[in-house]
């Protein structure tokens, strides 16, 4: 069933799965602090699929198409063990690419691990080189310094970098050219985010979003850019390489400039339930189907039918209507992974 297509003629190839909805920050675009206090009810760990749930689904989405694999969270490195399931996953034939999504404060503790164990690449978020602007965005709760020691642990371990910054007007936008300045020294790809309505906690607003088009105009005082021809149909950043050859920049741009019409990524939650959109206001509970006497090609089977059914481009028609209808019922970020 490798051929499987929804109903905008979209495949399956992406799986991101998130293994925890805790996280070690307070980022007000994911988990603000008053929302997600002391007292939060976390998911108790019967909830949360073990890793051999994990590793049976990753399985069974092989089987319908999917090559790349992408750990999250919540915070995935707060999750027992993980480089145990990195292994479990790398051992699967027919995944071709596992990643991992962090903040990188645990990273630099199990870097070497993780690579050992075949993870392939790393996209670690980091919001302002600024220690005050970052405390003030991740809840004070982390420090530049110790996630920059991460990405050199990860960066000497083998694995492929990535740095993920996700830009809001009035809290970071001044670090948009010291950000690309420096990582294009220390030759890491740097991949703005234009600051997304995921769930429903982080008080989205158009008016907070700085557009791809300022991205650029912005980086561009460093040194040209040139696009990048794209590595595959459906690559989620549009890149640009600086035009003396000299690294390159990618830009998520779900909002002023969407990418629905490729997109091939489903997404399960810490649960268990699958989602066929990072918008998406209701799942599908696999955790139920692991957990009955049902075998592997019957959810198979069921797994396609939800994808053959699927017609979600949220970012394509993302208007006034729109936002109010799903304002409510969105999955949390903190749930579902980036």
């Amino acid at each position: 069933m490798n051929d499987l297509r929804d109903q905008l003629q979209r495949p399956l190839r992406d799986l991101r799965i998130s293994v925890t909805d805790r996280c070690n920050f307070r980022c007000q675009y994911c988990m603000p602090a008053e929302l997600f206090g002391a007292d939060y009810a976390f998911l108790p760990s019967d909830k949360i699929l073990s890793f051999e749930e994990i590793e049976r689904l990753v399985k069974v989405f092989v089987s319908l198409g999917v090559k790349k694999i992408r750990i999250t969270g919540g915070e995935p490195l707060l999750r027992r063990d993980l480089p145990v399931l990195v292994e479990r996953i790398h051992h699967i034939e027919g995944v071709e690419d596992i990643a991992l999504t962090t903040n990188g404060t645990l990273l630099k503790k199990y870097a070497q691990d993780l690579a050992k164990a075949g993870l392939s690449r790393v996209s670690v978020s980091l919001d302002s080189l600024d220690e005050q602007r970052f405390a003030v965005m991740n809840g004070h709760r982390g420090k530049v310094a110790t996630v920059l020691e991460g990405i050199e642990k990860a960066a000497e371990a083998g694995l492929l970098v990535k740095i993920n910054m996700v830009v809001q007007k009035g809290k970071n936008e001044q670090d948009i050219v010291e950000m690309a300045r420096f990582f294009q020294e220390k030759q890491h790809i740097l991949r703005y985010i234009e600051y997304m309505d995921v769930g429903n906690s982080n008080g989205w607003r158009l008016d907070d979003v700085v557009s791809k088009k300022e991205i650029l105009e912005q980086v561009q005082q460093i040194a040209p850019l040139v696009p990048a021809v794209p590595h595959y149909t459906g690559e989620v950043a549009t890149r640009y390489q600086y035009a003396d050859g000299q690294g390159e920049i990618g830009i998520i741009s779900s909002v002023t400039d969407s990418f629905c019409a490729t997109c091939s990524r489903a997404r399960i939650s810490a649960e268990g339930k699958l989602y066929t959109c990072l918008f998406a206001t209701e799942g599908t509970n696999l955790r139920d189907w692991l957990r009955a006497d049902i075998d592997d090609a019957t959810i198979a089977k069921r797994i396609a039918a939800v994808w053959q059914q699927r017609t979600d481009r949220y970012s394509d028609e993302r208007n006034e209507q729109t936002m109010a209808k799903r304002q409510q019922a969105k999955i949390e970020m903190s749930h579902i992974g980036g």
